[in-house]
């Protein structure tokens, strides 16, 4: 069956802490499709704050989600390709971060490889990319964005690729600055040591949507051979 929307991410594996307490922050398991139940947070909704993570899957995004252009088989053994011919590499420490409003977990140090990672993924799988509707073009309020951001969105389907690109894995929505003060220690608890502990980029995850709205889960992952 062939799925409404498919990405290319990086998710911590399934026996790494990190993936066992941000999914369990974020109310589901990617790996398994599995509702977990979210710990209160006194003061704020943790259900509707971390809605949108929630159906993306705890994950950093590499090739943005996209419709398909041909059958899911072509796209996959191209990303299989791009994963045989790339090299692992150490992932620096990451610590939460505020991101514009968000809190996301950021690299704590520059690692040059990531961005090669992400522009790779971007480029490798652009042939299975079908173009965007004018109706997804404007959900993305081209308006409102910077001259080089409005460039990608014509040319690759997404504003924030390329020099656009940071690394993150998203925790919560856009918070107020009230919602924040509660937020970070809580989700600075749920996390514990587990940002912080070494950890090598050893693979890349295909993700898929089923349809519109639907959660995304990993289909495959893939590791890294070069």
């Amino acid at each position: 069956m062939t799925p409404y929307r498919i990405a290319l991410y990086y998710a911590p594996a399934k026996d790494d802490p990190l993936h066992q307490r941000a999914s369990a922050w974020l109310g589901r398991d990617a790996v398994t499709g599995t509702a977990l139940p979210q710990k209160p947070v006194a003061g704020v909704d943790i259900a509707e704050v971390t809605t949108d993570a929630r159906g993306y899957g705890f994950h950093a995004t590499l090739k943005p989600p996209f419709r398909l252009q041909g059958e899911v088989s072509a796209t996959l053994q191209t990303a299989r390709q791009f994963a045989a011919r790339t090299a692992p590499f150490a992932l620096p420490p990451l610590q939460i971060t505020d991101l514009d409003g968000f809190l996301a977990l950021r690299e704590s140090l520059p690692c040059p490889a990531l961005q090669l990672l992400a522009d790779g993924a971007v480029t490798t799988l652009d042939a299975h990319r079908a173009p965007p509707t004018e109706a997804e073009i404007a959900r993305r309020k081209p308006e409102h964005l910077s001259p080089r951001q409005r460039e990608y969105l014509q040319d690759w389907g997404y504003p924030y690729v390329f020099a656009e690109w940071r690394f993150h894995m998203t925790l919560t929505r856009r918070l107020t600055p009230t919602e924040k003060a509660i937020m970070l220690p809580a989700v600075t608890e749920a996390l514990g040591d587990a940002p912080a502990l070494s950890r090598t980029i050893s693979d890349i995850c295909v993700f898929t949507q089923a349809a519109p709205g639907a959660p995304f889960t990993i289909l495959e992952r893939l590791t890294l051979r070069g």
